[in-house]
C-alpha cells in the first residue's frame, strides 16, 4: 500500500464553519481561551471546548497552559500558511460577488500572516529583496544568499539564532488578498519583529493590521 496524506481528514475539521471561524480568529497569531473562541464560532463554552478538542487532537491547534488558564493558538507556520492558502480562494460570505481577501484597505496594506508580515507590503517587501539579489527562487526554492546573510546582520537579524531554530529561513505563503507570494519562515518573522523593535511599524490591538511609519515605509522600499 502506498503512504498518502489523508487531506480528507483535516479538510473535514477545517470545513465546519465553527471550527473554520476559530482558526480564522487564531490567524492573528494570538493565544485565544475557549470563552473568546465560542464568541468567534458562534456557540456556546461548552460545544466550543468540543470543537476545540478535536482541532487539538489533529495537531491543528495547541494549548498552552498559563496558571489557571488554557489558551489555544495555531499549532505551527504549516497550519497558519495552510489556513491563509485557503483565505486565498475563499469568498466573502458577506458579500454578493466573490471578493477574496479583507474587506478593508488598511488590513489588505499590511497585516499579520500568523508571526509574520502580509499584505500588499509584505508583497513588496518580497519583490525588493528579490531585485537586490538578497534572497533568490521562487516559492519552494526561496532562499537567503551570501549578500543577503550580510543584510541580516546590518538590520540587526541575528543569523545564528535564527539557523539554531528547527524552522525553514525562507518559507513561501500565499498572499490572501495580493494572491501573490510574501515571505514567511523564520526570516519572515524576524523581519517583522525588527520592524517592530525599531519602530517602524506597530501592530493595532485585537486585529491583524499593521501600520507602517514612514521610515518603515522607507524601509520596506530601499531595504535599509
Amino acid at each position: 500500500m502506498h503512504d498518502v496524506p489523508d487531506i480528507a481528514s483535516v479538510a473535514r475539521l477545517m470545513g465546519d464553519p465553527t471550527r473554520a471561524r476559530m482558526l480564522t480568529a487564531l490567524m492573528d497569531g494570538r493565544a485565544l481561551t475557549a470563552t473568546e473562541l465560542s464568541l468567534q464560532g458562534g456557540v456556546t463554552p461548552s460545544t466550543a471546548s468540543s470543537h476545540l478538542a478535536r482541532l487539538a487532537a489533529a495537531g491543528l491547534t495547541e494549548i498552552v497552559q498559563q496558571g489557571r488558564h488554557r489558551y489555544f493558538r495555531i499549532a505551527s507556520p504549516e497550519v497558519a500558511a495552510a489556513i491563509e492558502g485557503l483565505m486565498s480562494i475563499a469568498p466573502r460570505k458577506e458579500l454578493r460577488t466573490i471578493i477574496p481577501g479583507p474587506g478593508t484597505d488598511a488590513l489588505r496594506r499590511a497585516r499579520v500572516c500568523y508571526d509574520h508580515l502580509a499584505g500588499e507590503v509584505a508583497v513588496r517587501l518580497l519583490e525588493r529583496l528579490r531585485e537586490k539579489k538578497l534572497v533568490s527562487g521562487v516559492d519552494e526554492t526561496l532562499a537567503l544568499t551570501v549578500n543577503g546573510e550580510a543584510w541580516c546582520e546590518r538590520i540587526g537579524i541575528d543569523l545564528v539564532a535564527l539557523n539554531a531554530r528547527r524552522r525553514r529561513i525562507c518559507r513561501p505563503c500565499l498572499d490572501w488578498s495580493e494572491r501573490r507570494t510574501h515571505l514567511g519562515g523564520a526570516l519572515g518573522a524576524a523581519i517583522l519583529d525588527r520592524l517592530m523593535a525599531l519602530r517602524y511599524a506597530r501592530r493595532v490591538r485585537a486585529s491583524r493590521m499593521v501600520v507602517l511609519s514612514a521610515r518603515g515605509e522607507a524601509f520596506v522600499e530601499r531595504l535599509g
